[in-house]
């Protein structure tokens, strides 16, 4: 069913035994956030999850950090490394 005057559809679904609702394969993996609105309405938008361990890279320094580094890697294109002078560097330091 279409909503009128909007490009919205509107599905009926039913609640299993489980708790569980199926919005369809397409949707299958995606995380999503419930929100509650009030008692029997629910709000369910996709959404992008920042895993506990990598949220210090959206930091403003780490932001800044990564900047920096991509302008500097932009001026100073990648060299072939001489293997065997880093060798001989590495060698007489032990």
């Amino acid at each position: 069913m279409q909503l009128e005057g909007t490009n919205m559809a509107v599905q009926v679904k039913t609640i299993g035994s489980s708790g569980q609702i199926s919005l369809g394969k397409e949707y299958a993996g995606r995380p999503v956030t419930v929100e509650e609105v009030e008692a029997g309405v629910w709000l369910i938008k996709s959404a992008r999850v920042i895993p506990d361990n990598e949220m210090w890279l959206h930091s403003p320094a780490a932001r800044d950090t990564l900047n920096r580094a991509i302008a500097w890697a932009e001026k100073h294109p990648p060299i072939e490394s001489d293997l065997g002078a880093l060798e001989r560097k590495i060698g007489r330091k032990r």
